[in-house]
């Protein structure tokens, strides 16, 4: 603990009876004085957490640190890295899981191969299931005629190509060539048409264009020159900058407008300005091997058959398989190297790509006027849908419809990478969002959470859908002027899974919220009692006034059907008023757990 710890709370006398108000503990940590907003309950929400951050114009970067520009992936097992390799294992139990069908239902995927990394090493390899698994919409091929998924498979990464073409665009502001807050039109003239000509760079690297999602070019156009000019003319749905609506043709026109300033073709500026330069030889546009790859859909409209070693998007396959939105394929290990290369600052093997302050850019939350939608130039960050445990205002990813997912956890120099062929043989068959969860939460559930004091924690677990407590008694009622309670608390929930403290006067028959102090490195954040927070992931202490007559106090943690974090850990409980009321420390068996438990780093 840092601050005012359990023993210097004693030292000062409050075992005498000298028990402080909440702001006299705020006087003697400097309070700040700074509330937070609240959310439902009066929790402090996810927007509350990242504490207003940047400006919509994400004027103020990321506070990112790096791992060494020298780090070079290398192979470990989870626990010589640091890691408990038990939520590894049911990570990979769980992918394995989804590629059989529930009675009555499809499988989520035939296939699907893993990566994890943690601080410069690769814990987690794995690979299940089938590459080509169908003839056709339906039938399964003969056991003969099967291909198994390796650690080597080749994957259509969908829309996770969008990330190769951003990076691509950050290299060419970062040279000067092209200025965030441009119109595209500056540099692409074409582009202005039909009033689309404010919109700026930007707002197409974060989705803020006003565009419409989708359109159907493959099919509405006879030739490349004309779905191009298609997008080029499209008018907007909505003014620049108002709303936030995810748009293939953000990147579309990224893509045109980087070929345009180079000269040369998206794969070849790919090629040239990531994948040689780090090394990632099985990464590109229309793989020569189609024998490695992950087969897709079977698809009928357009009557292509069994798609594998071509782009399943429709559009993507119609301009040539090279397109700013999809058509990049790709392996696990590959988007290790490209996940480590952002880790350590935009280098890797001595090959930089962007700079640090690029980087730092790129995951910078440029949607604040968005609440939900944080973003990036190019990289999702904080999207807990698939992120879960590793989520958090410093992780940035993106998924794609093919089935694929990255992740990257700046904060714990971490990466989860999930890459399936879920639309093999069908696109209808179901969502890998389950799976995509599931495989960071291994990885985040892996990493220790040391106790703030002594060898065990209080920890609330991580079930949804349940309702958890940890109550303890008090050894007398607390006196006429109150008793100061005091702990430390380390969580990571979505905002609608708050830890609620609470008291009793009554022997345990009724209880009600107790108003809390948190302080997190000279932050104090007053709350109604509940809190919610995401992604802090570090001990803070807590402080309250408790009434008088108070006779026990517990923890409630609630938990919704969906979506979690890391949990909730409880340690260092003390309750001072005219003497010592509770010292959890001391005599940890006077707490009653229901669904909480003690744990260990």
């Amino acid at each position: 603990m840092t601050g005012l710890n359990r023993r210097q709370l004693l030292s000062a006398g409050l075992v005498a009876g000298l028990v402080p108000t909440l702001a006299a503990v705020g006087a003697a940590y400097g309070d700040s004085g700074m509330p937070l907003g609240r959310g439902p309950l009066g929790s402090m929400t996810d927007r509350d957490r990242q504490g207003g951050g940047s400006d919509h114009h994400g004027s103020d970067v990321a506070p990112i640190r790096f791992a060494s520009a020298r780090t070079v992936l290398r192979d470990s097992s989870p626990r010589a890295a640091g890691l408990d390799p038990a939520p590894i294992a049911a990570a990979a139990a769980q992918v394995r899981a989804f590629e059989t069908a529930a009675p009555g239902a499809h499988p989520l995927y035939p296939g699907a191969v893993g990566i994890m990394g943690y601080r410069g090493t690769v814990v987690q390899r794995d690979a299940t299931g089938q590459a080509l698994l169908y003839a056709d919409g339906s039938t399964m091929l003969p056991e003969s005629q099967r291909v198994p998924m390796t650690t080597g498979t080749v994957f259509d990464l969908a829309s996770v190509s969008k990330l190769f073409t951003s990076i691509t665009v950050v290299q060419l502001i970062e040279r000067g060539v092209v200025r965030l807050e441009e119109p595209v039109a500056t540099y692409l003239p074409e582009f202005a048409a039909n009033g689309k000509g404010a919109v700026t760079v930007r707002e197409l690297l974060t989705h803020t264009s006003g565009f419409v999602s989708w359109l159907p070019l493959w099919s509405a156009h006879s030739d490349e020159a004309a779905r191009i000019k298609a997008v080029m003319d499209q008018p907007l749905d909505n003014p620049p900058g108002t709303v936030y609506l995810y748009s293939d043709l953000n990147l579309i026109s990224l893509g045109v407008m980087v070929e345009r300033l180079t000269g040369q073709s998206l794969d070849a500026v790919v090629r040239d300005r990531i994948t040689a330069p780090l090394g990632m030889s099985l990464t590109g546009y229309n793989p020569a091997d189609r024998e490695g790859t992950a087969a897709t859909e079977y698809q009928t409209a357009p009557p292509r058959g069994m798609v594998r070693g071509e782009v399943h998007d429709e559009n993507a396959w119609s301009l040539g398989g090279v397109a700013g939105h999809a058509g990049v394929f790709s392996t696990v290990d590959d988007l290790a190297v490209l996940s480590q290369a952002l880790l350590n600052g935009g280098t890797y093997r001595g090959n930089r790509i962007l700079s640090e302050d690029s980087v730092r850019r790129m995951v910078t939350d440029f949607n604040t006027a968005f609440p939900g939608d944080a973003h990036g130039l190019g990289f999702e960050l904080d999207q807990r849908w698939y992120m879960e445990g590793l989520s958090g205002p410093q992780t940035a990813g993106h998924t794609g419809y093919t089935g694929t997912s990255i992740v990257i956890d700046f904060a714990a120099s971490a990466f989860a990478i999930l890459l399936t062929n879920r639309v093999h043989p069908s696109r209808s068959w179901g969502s890998t969002n389950g799976a995509r969860r599931a495989w960071a939460q291994g990885l985040a559930m892996a990493q220790p959470v040391r106790p703030s004091e002594g060898r065990t924690a209080w920890f609330t677990g991580t079930t949804d859908a349940t309702t958890s407590t940890l109550t303890a008694p008090l050894r007398y009622a607390a006196p006429a002027g109150g008793a100061a309670l005091s702990f430390d608390v380390w969580l990571d929930q979505e905002s609608t899974d708050p830890l609620t403290l609470e008291v009793s006067a009554d022997g345990e028959s009724s209880w009600a919220a107790m108003p809390f102090d948190l302080r997190d490195r000279g932050t104090v954040v007053h709350t109604d009692g509940s809190v919610a927070l995401s992604g802090t992931r570090r001990w803070m202490q807590a402080r309250a006034t408790l009434p008088a007559g108070t006779d026990a106090v517990r923890w409630r943690m609630v938990t919704d059907p969906v979506n979690h974090g890391r949990g909730v850990y409880v340690d260092g409980v003390l309750v001072v008023g005219r003497g010592i009321l509770l010292d959890g420390e001391r005599h940890p068996e006077v707490f009653v757990a229901q669904g909480w438990a003690q744990a260990s780093s």
